[in-house]
């Protein structure tokens, strides 16, 4: 993979762009451009997960949960 290629800049409208080069291209359809110093960077921006996705990730917990009724009194047995 080339680690730089010279590109052209041009004009879109009152914009200066670039196109990107395809083994360049970033994933998504959003990015981030910050400068330092002299330089541009670009950065994808990273999308936010989904519960479903996050717990997707975690480790089986292999303890049993706690009875947490244990200490409590019966419950009154209440009809309307």
């Amino acid at each position: 993979m080339h680690t730089e290629r010279h590109v052209r800049l041009f004009r879109n409208g009152r914009n200066q762009a670039l196109r990107i080069p395809r083994e360049f291209e970033l994933p998504g359809e959003e990015a981030i451009l910050r400068r330092e110093g002299d330089r541009l960077v670009i950065e994808p921006v990273k999308r936010k997960r989904n519960l479903l996705e996050i717990l997707a990730t975690l480790e089986p917990i292999d303890q049993a949960f706690p009875d947490i009724d244990r200490d409590l009194l019966p419950l009154d047995n209440v009809e309307p």
